[in-house]
């Protein structure tokens, strides 16, 4: 078992590496592995994220067993994990062959070896990101140290995610910013207006279209390089507004 010095440079190493959207499933595999290895009578760890729609995919696991038991529990829609996601914050199993919360559910996961659970709701900044799945094939029972251990873990998994999201959403903006410059410099140059006239153009044909104006500037770049080619746009000609 790890001691806590080494969890939390683990911990802090995994939030250090995480610098891009892509370089999540690095960390959360990290938390996953540093949790199976220092929550005590815990054998098997996972990781679920939530979409919206609904849909919900194991992206962290310790053994492929993982993988199993956490889509009986999608496939049955029952289960800790989905209790945690929907209300409770911790849901707590023990002496699974005796449980009655989930006929569906316990069933198939006590022939995988199942004898307890934890499910840890992943929550940050009041957004619900998915859940930690904790599995234990060695004990009926569950210590509250246990408990306390899941809780920090999952704390650490909700923050990679939310700090994954903010970067994805700022990366995303920036590149809405750049297409939408470049969408304005065209316009300019094809219809030799000024920039609020573009940028006024762009904004009614999003209302009239119903369509987001980053999208509308991209068909406008994408329509500008099916005539000219890419390399016209890549080129600067003409220069993109504000450039």
């Amino acid at each position: 078992m790890l001691a806590h010095m080494d969890i939390a440079a683990a911990l802090a190493q995994a939030s250090a590496d995480l610098k891009q959207p892509q370089d999540l499933d690095a960390a959360l595999a990290t938390i996953a592995e540093v949790a199976c290895e220092s929550t005590p009578g815990i054998d098997h760890v996972g990781i679920s994220v939530a979409h919206r729609g609904g849909r919900i995919e194991t992206r962290a696991w310790t053994d492929q067993v993982v993988v199993e038991l956490d889509q009986l529990q999608y496939d049955t829609g029952q289960g800790p994990c989905l209790q945690a996601l929907e209300s409770d914050g911790v849901v707590r199993v023990e002496h699974a062959r005796h449980e009655q919360r989930w006929p569906a559910f316990i069933p198939g996961a006590v022939r995988l070896g199942l004898r307890s659970q934890l499910g840890v709701r992943l929550n940050s900044d009041a957004r619900t990101f998915g859940a930690l799945n904790l599995y234990s094939f060695s004990s009926d029972t569950l210590s509250d140290e246990t408990v306390q251990m899941s809780e920090l873990f999952a704390s650490h998994a909700a923050l990679a995610m939310g700090h994954a999201e903010r970067i994805g959403n700022l990366s995303a903006a920036l590149t809405s910013r750049k297409v939408i410059g470049i969408a304005l410099g065209l316009l300019m140059h094809r219809l030799e207006i000024d920039e609020p006239t573009a940028f006024a153009y762009l904004t009614r044909m999003s209302a009239s279209t119903e369509t987001k104006l980053r999208d509308v500037a991209a068909s406008v770049v994408a329509d500008h390089e099916a005539r000219f080619g890419r390399g016209a746009t890549e080129a600067g000609e003409p220069e993109p507004a504000g450039a």
